[in-house]
């Protein structure tokens, strides 16, 4: 049977752009962790060297739009709100491979991904910290479950609108997405004392209360 794959699909960016060479401010977060999180997890952790003090290396966001199959549309309006809300295009994932039973051809648009890293990394993560999370509905902080074992922590939001930079008024469909932060943690118990002094709103322990 002949292998089918899908005719590529061109998504157009869309609105201003920052001018070229135009320098951004500083993070705020940036100088915070050289200032405030190492002395405190050289303290907690008794390191010899600041060096060996975990740091966040990268901030990955993925979108899953499956309805995106038979409305390409909908992949460009979550390609615009993402672009929004981090600063920077991301990038089109596609399928691998063909699957029938989903009408789904190799090479489809399925998704958004985009990786944040120094600055715009540090941008997103005070705005996720400090004015995103907190406008989540019924939000009593995050469970401190969802680390992988080798220091990184991933969570799922439910709604794209949580982010101050989406319109709401101008949002045709509730979009969720996967939020990883990667870091140089060797284990779940550092990873998770590196987020909790960058101020992350873990949900309190039911034991502990």
């Amino acid at each position: 049977m002949a292998k089918t794959t899908a005719k590529k699909i061109e998504f157009a960016m869309e609105g201003p752009r920052a001018k070229e060479g135009a320098v951004a401010p500083a993070p705020r977060l940036s100088a915070f962790y050289r200032e405030q999180v190492v002395p405190a997890l050289v303290k907690k952790f008794e390191y010899k060297s600041a060096m060996q003090v975990p740091r966040i290396e990268k901030i990955a966001i993925n979108i899953g739009a499956g309805q995106a199959v038979g409305d390409a549309k909908i992949l460009q309006a979550a390609l615009n709100e993402l672009e929004l809300i981090v600063g920077q295009r991301p990038v089109v994932t596609r399928a691998k491979k063909s699957i029938s039973n989903f009408k789904l051809r190799e090479g489809m648009p399925i998704g958004a991904r985009v990786t944040l890293r120094r600055a715009r990394m540090y941008e997103f993560l005070d705005r996720f910290i400090n004015i995103a999370s907190p406008r989540i509905r019924d939000f009593r902080g995050f469970p401190d479950k969802s680390f992988d074992g080798r220091g990184n922590y991933t969570i799922g939001i439910k709604e794209q609108i949580i982010f101050p930079e989406i319109d709401v008024d101008k949002v045709n469909r509730i979009t969720g997405m996967d939020i990883t932060f990667v870091t140089s943690a060797k284990s779940d118990e550092e990873a998770y004392a590196l987020l909790k002094e960058f101020g992350f709103p873990f949900r309190k322990n039911e034991q502990a209360q």
